[in-house]
């Protein structure tokens, strides 16, 4: 009888099986290959926001003001068009308070050790320590007196953007079903009407 060497095709095969599980686990593409929309953003938007502190209490900073005015009055809906979260664009919230002040967004490094984060949105001007009456300008460096993260309370961070807005907290249930209250903040930009 003939006497062949079985072990060769299976240690092709083998190999071959452990680049496939390799290529897997570090493909940050959909199944078609392609890049999603949130894929270049993950690493400083969405897996930063995987610590944050998605629900709030219903308690704002000392001296924060109520909008006169807002577009969007306490107790009404609006449609989510920011993506801070996983599940929150296009989810319908109810507006639980809106108030004019200075939104930033700011790049930081946790105090818990974590990645540096990189444009957080929002902190609101009355997060920030010794604020004062004038807004701050990008570049500057900032204490932070809010925990919209984990690791996020006490430490420096720098101003990216700043922008003089209505500011809104809202309740929402995320597209997968979580839900979410008294969050802080969404700005009046990132809000549209319900149909």
């Amino acid at each position: 009888m003939f006497k062949k060497n079985n072990k060769k095709p299976v240690f092709i095969l083998l190999l071959a099986a452990l680049f496939l599980i390799l290529g897997a686990c570090s493909n940050p593409n959909n199944e078609s290959g392609e890049k999603t929309e949130d894929t270049e953003s993950n690493e400083s938007t969405h897996g930063a926001h995987s610590n944050m502190n998605h629900s709030g209490s219903s308690e704002v900073p000392e001296g924060l003001k109520a909008a006169e005015n807002p577009k969007y009055e306490v107790g009404t809906q609006a449609i989510i068009e920011s993506d801070h979260m996983e599940g929150m664009k296009g989810a319908e919230a109810t507006i639980v308070g809106a108030y004019d002040t200075t939104v930033y967004t700011i790049s930081y490094t946790p105090s818990n050790g974590g990645e540096k984060v990189e444009n957080h949105k929002w902190v609101i001007h009355q997060e920030i320590q010794n604020a004062g009456d004038e807004p701050f300008k990008p570049g500057s460096e900032v204490t932070i007196n809010a925990e919209h993260m984990e690791g996020m309370d006490g430490v420096t961070a720098e101003i990216d953007s700043a922008e003089a807005t209505t500011v809104y907290m809202v309740d929402f249930t995320t597209t997968d079903g979580e839900e979410v209250t008294n969050h802080k903040w969404v700005t009046e930009s990132e809000l549209s009407p319900t149909k």
